[in-house]
């Protein structure tokens, strides 16, 4: 039986439990300025000694401690050229706690933790010089392929893409796992979990780099995930709104995949300390159970052993939510989703094809023509015209690749222009590669054969087969 079986068969009968804070516990042990995923390698016991303390707590799934171990993120403490040792150090150290508890009653698993970095490649750093970027697809993508391949050959069950704020980010992420499963002939589960963003609002959530949650779902499909949810953001009772909103979201579009919600312990107070206590805690996150939205839960910032420990016995006592069964996936009759900023359906591609034809032609040459002139400014103006008219989607039809790169410059710093999904139309798959490492959103591309489709669903686009 697969792990992913494993995992949903139990998901069937109980809430799982995930772990709770690393990086808080670490920081009580004061032992100064550190990189806290070195001390899987400099001092691997501090760590066994949390991973233990979260398994006698009832943690059904521990998180390696590699949040920060993409040479991204270590490059800050001059440990970049560490990144697969530290990742791989941070597997074996989860893989032998969960190795010592018994697994007849209570199988434990370890899912290799995959951080954001700092860095988002959807994010504006100088709204006066569009193309300027503080990290390239190309870059994250290499980054994370270190640390998943170090994280798989530690001994992970599975990846957990967590605290998503730039969706870009976690596609880049998807790739690099692809091809690690491509070149290993192997199935990982994928969870990913998302931080919403301060200006999110009851029942509209949103994340840093502007997608709404129900753009984030769309935007992950591709990856089959295991679970979808949130972490971090704040504490269990203002998450809650966007808890619902995920639970909601997956059963609408019926899609068959785990909640999964593990919140920080309230907010730090002025000494950056979590001041919410374990009933604290557990009593606010009560309500994830009474209204069946969870199918894991745990928690991130400020939360310690004692918290788990409250939450996995109150959480005994409450039904999971329900997961859809898988073959609804593959129903003719779901339709396409696509996504933006916002998230758009039809029943077919061609319902997509047929609204494009309806954008006034002189608009589209214009536009054409703006981009031929190298007129990206306008273009994008353009472009907002287009969609301020009724346009539902963007067609872009180029082959020039530093053409595009330049007009997707402009159009995505107008949230205006970026809430509807694009449509990327080329003969040229590396044009089309070029597009879709910049949209965070489901795309749709075109036109190309069975071959080139495959590769393009890796990005997490919509191929046109043949169009």
């Amino acid at each position: 039986m697969t792990i992913r079986q494993k995992i949903l068969d139990i998901a069937k009968e109980r809430i799982l439990i995930l772990d709770g804070g690393m990086g808080s516990l670490i920081q009580a042990l004061n032992l100064g300025k550190i990189c806290n995923d070195h001390l899987c390698i400099a001092n691997p016991q501090k760590i066994i000694d949390i991973h233990e303390a979260y398994l006698k707590a009832g943690a059904d799934i521990i998180e390696t401690c590699s949040f920060n171990s993409t040479f991204i993120s270590l490059a800050e403490y001059g440990l970049e050229y560490q990144a697969y040792e530290i990742s791989a150090a941070a597997a074996r150290i989860a893989r032998e706690c969960v190795n010592r508890f018994p697994a007849q009653d209570k199988p434990r698993f370890v899912a290799g933790s995959v951080g954001p970095t700092a860095k988002g490649a959807s994010l504006y750093p100088d709204i006066n010089n569009p193309g300027k970027r503080t990290i390239t697809w190309d870059e994250l993508e290499a980054a994370y392929y270190d640390n998943v391949r170090g994280l798989w050959d530690g001994g992970v069950d599975m990846f957990i893409v967590e605290t998503v704020f730039d969706t870009l980010n976690a596609k880049a992420a998807f790739f690099a796992i692809s091809r690690l499963m491509e070149e290993r002939n192997i199935d990982i589960p994928v969870i990913v979990s998302a931080t919403v963003s301060n200006d999110s609002v009851e029942g509209k959530g949103r994340l840093l780099s502007g997608q709404s949650l129900e753009a984030f779902v769309v935007s992950v499909q591709h990856m089959n995930p295991l679970a979808i949810g949130l972490n971090c953001s704040s504490g269990a009772e203002k998450l809650l709104p966007f808890v619902r909103e995920i639970s909601k979201t997956l059963k609408d579009k019926k899609l068959p995949c785990m909640v999964i919600a593990y919140p920080n312990s309230g907010f730090p107070n002025s000494q950056g300390i979590y001041e919410e206590t374990p009933e604290m805690m557990s009593g606010k996150i009560d309500a994830y159970f009474k209204e069946n939205l969870v199918n894991i839960v745990g928690g991130c910032c400020g939360t310690t052993p004692a918290h788990i420990e409250v939450i996995a016995k109150k959480a005994a006592d409450y039904s999971p939510r329900e997961i859809l069964p898988e073959i609804q996936v593959s129903n003719s009759t779901q339709g396409i989703w696509l996504s933006g900023y916002e998230a758009l359906y039809a029943e077919n591609s061609d319902v997509f094809l047929e609204s494009i034809s309806k954008i006034d032609t002189k608009d589209i040459n214009e536009f054409r023509q703006a981009l031929i002139d190298g007129e990206f400014e306008n273009a994008a103006d353009i472009a907002r015209d287009i969609i301020d008219g009724g346009a539902d989607i963007l067609p872009i039809e180029i082959d020039d690749e530093k053409i595009l790169n330049r007009f997707l410059d402009f159009a995505l710093l107008d949230p205006y222009v970026a809430k509807v999904p694009f449509y990327l139309k080329s003969a040229n798959t590396n044009v089309l590669e070029t597009g879709l490492k910049r949209l965070q959103g489901k795309a749709l591309a075109g036109p190309m054969g069975l071959e080139e489709a495959s590769k393009i669903k890796r990005y997490g686009a919509y191929p046109l087969i043949g169009v």
